[in-house]
C-alpha cells in the first residue's frame, strides 16, 4: 500500500476546501490515484496527472474541473512501496508555488 505525508501548506489548504470539494478530491484520489500507485500501472487519464514545468519533480492532479493537487515522489518508507508527498491542493490558483 502507497504511504503518503502531507506538507503544512497541504494541511492549510485542506481547510479552505469546501465539505463537497474535500469528498470529490478524496473519491478521486482513493478511487483511481491510490491503486494505479500500487500497482505501477499508468495513471487513470481521467486524473490528467502531468509534470509542473515551474517546478521540476513536482506533478499535478486533475480531482475536479478547477481542482488540482500537486505532488512529488518522496523516499520510501516501506521496501517496495511507493511513498507520495502532497504539496498543495485548491483550484489553480496553486500554480503560483506548486
Amino acid at each position: 500500500m502507497p504511504t503518503f505525508e502531507t506538507t503544512t501548506r497541504f494541511t492549510a489548504d485542506l481547510d479552505h476546501l469546501t465539505p463537497a470539494q474535500l469528498r470529490r478530491f478524496r473519491r478521486t484520489a482513493l478511487k483511481a490515484f491510490v491503486p494505479d500507485l500500487r500497482t505501477g500501472r499508468r495513471f487513470h487519464p481521467g486524473l490528467r496527472i502531468k509534470g509542473v514545468r515551474s517546478a521540476p519533480g513536482v506533478y499535478e492532479l486533475t480531482w475536479a474541473s478547477d481542482g488540482r493537487a500537486t505532488w512529488c515522489y518522496g523516499r520510501a518508507r516501506i521496501a517496495g512501496d511507493r511513498h507520495i508527498v502532497w504539496r498543495r491542493i485548491e483550484t489553480h490558483g496553486i500554480f503560483t508555488r506548486p
